[in-house]
């Protein structure tokens, strides 16, 4: 994970999910990744991006 670029089991473990989950998420477009040489990959960053942009979009529905 030093280059910041994962493949669908880091981020199964970075996420606390089953990589079946990912897989499945990543095919319907809810976590952004581009496949490479037959292998899904994600940045860190764009998820932790994605994750900080769901988060505060369940705040705002919370407190309004």
């Amino acid at each position: 994970m030093n280059s910041g670029i994962m493949c669908i089991k880091e981020v199964s473990s970075y996420l606390n999910i089953q990589e079946q989950t990912v897989y499945r998420l990543v095919q319907k477009g809810k976590i952004p990744a581009i496949k490479i040489g037959g292998q899904w990959k994600v940045k860190k960053q764009h998820l932790d991006k994605m994750f900080e942009e769901l988060l505060n979009e369940k705040l705002k529905s919370i407190t309004t």
